[in-house]
């Protein structure tokens, strides 16, 4: 078999794609030739029709904004929306992380006078309520019983010698101190007998928190029996961040929310600053309290602080009539039939607006709504861009003589 010359290897893949090229080279000057090229030109952007009035200016050096002259009908269309500046209290909300805790002030705990051993227990369950004065726990103890003992027997020698002794009022002084009452005293002088066991009572109303013993408890004065709460009043500790330390103060209003309770959102003021940060949070302990009367309030609950601070007198103007470029932040201020880029200065950065230190004075006119097509046509028009916007779609009288593009392959047939 006869081989194929080298240079006939290649003929008919060559020849294929210079028949492609030509095809798709006539296809393009038949879409030109119909006005309908497919990389003309776009019709106008909306802003630039918006704009259309728009009137060149001389700008300072180096400027990359130009002031814009719009009509009526521009601002409906660009839905512009026009804030009068003015004076206002710079009002600041501040939220924090808060938790409810018992008041320290309203915690009592439980401790025996004398040592002894606990034989009976009136309250088993850490939350149970208890009222002032009722009996918590009662205690056998030596001590105590050796001391009526002596009491008894001390006021029977008197009464049978008719003298009245020191001895009876300081025995009925050491029972007190050892933690009896004067009515349980008045029972033994009564009966004649010594009580066994000393009852422990509660020193206040509220509720059990933690409970130390059980029955069979060794104790002594240094043992806690008891705490005991009330719950009638709690405090509120919001965890205020580093950052926002300035801001809060002694007396300040706040706004509480505590949802999980099923108690509508109330106002409290702010009674303490803790002096020591919380290290591992880096946060400040701020104290509040609340009345709980329905106990809805309970320890451990989480929510919210919001921080209300009326300050100073001072421009705001809202975040969104700000443009900040990175080196610096202007506003566009109506003048006459013009918007005007203005650099300004700014402050303290509230929830939805923010402190103009300067740049504005009270009276003019910002826009608040619809700045950022503003900017992207006053940038266009200071770069010299302004007529990109205006290109026409073609017209149908289009010159139709003009040559069709080159063929890429034209001068590699062989």
């Amino acid at each position: 078999m006869t081989p194929i010359p080298r240079r006939y290897r290649f003929a008919a893949p060559l020849a294929a794609a210079v028949a492609t090229a030509t095809i798709f080279t006539v296809a393009l000057w038949a879409q030109q030739s119909r006005d309908a090229w497919p990389f003309s030109p776009q019709p106008a952007a909306p802003v630039a029709e918006a704009v259309a009035n728009a009137a060149p200016e001389t700008k300072a050096s180096g400027s990359t904004h130009e002031r814009m002259a719009v009509d009526v009908a521009a601002v409906a269309s660009l839905d512009i929306q026009l804030e009068t500046v003015a004076l206002n209290a710079l009002t600041q909300t501040l939220r924090a992380v808060a938790t409810v805790v018992p008041d320290e002030s309203r915690i009592s705990q439980v401790h025996t006078r004398v040592a002894g051993w606990v034989e009976q227990l009136d309250v088993n369950t850490t939350g149970e309520a208890v009222r002032a004065g009722q009996p918590l726990a009662r205690i056998f103890s030596q001590e105590l019983l050796s001391s009526q003992t002596e009491y008894l027997a001390a006021r029977a020698s008197t009464a049978a010698s008719g003298i009245a002794s020191v001895v009876v009022a300081s025995g009925r002084t050491r029972l007190t101190v050892l933690g009896m009452t004067p009515a349980e005293i008045d029972g033994i002088e009564q009966s004649g007998e010594p009580r066994r066991l000393v009852t422990i009572v509660a020193p206040r109303s509220g509720v059990v928190v933690d409970r130390g013993i059980t029955v069979g408890t060794s104790v002594d004065p240094s043992t806690t029996l008891l705490t005991i709460a009330d719950l009638s009043r709690v405090w509120i500790l919001a965890e205020v961040p580093e950052a926002d330390i300035p801001a809060v103060r002694v007396g300040m209003r706040a706004q509480l929310d505590f949802p999980a309770s099923g108690r509508s959102p109330f106002a409290s003021r702010v009674d303490f600053l803790y002096p020591v940060l919380t290290e591992r949070t880096r946060t400040l302990r701020v104290r509040l309290a609340a009345a709980n009367p329905g106990g809805a309030l309970r320890p451990g609950l989480f929510g919210t602080v919001a921080f209300e601070s009326a300050g100073r007198q001072a421009i705001t103007v809202p975040r969104d009539a700000v443009v900040n470029t990175g080196a610096q932040q202007h506003v566009f201020v109506a003048i006459d039939d013009r918007f005007e880029p203005r650099t300004v200065t700014l402050g303290a950065q509230l929830a939805d607006r923010v402190e103009v230190l300067a740049g504005l004075k009270a009276g003019e006119q910002v826009v608040a709504s619809g700045v950022f097509l503003l900017d992207s046509e006053s940038r266009l028009r200071a770069t010299g861009g302004g007529g990109g916007h205006n290109h026409a779609a073609p017209s149908a009288g289009k010159d139709k003589s003009v040559p069709p593009p080159a063929d890429p392959h034209a001068g590699h047939r062989e």
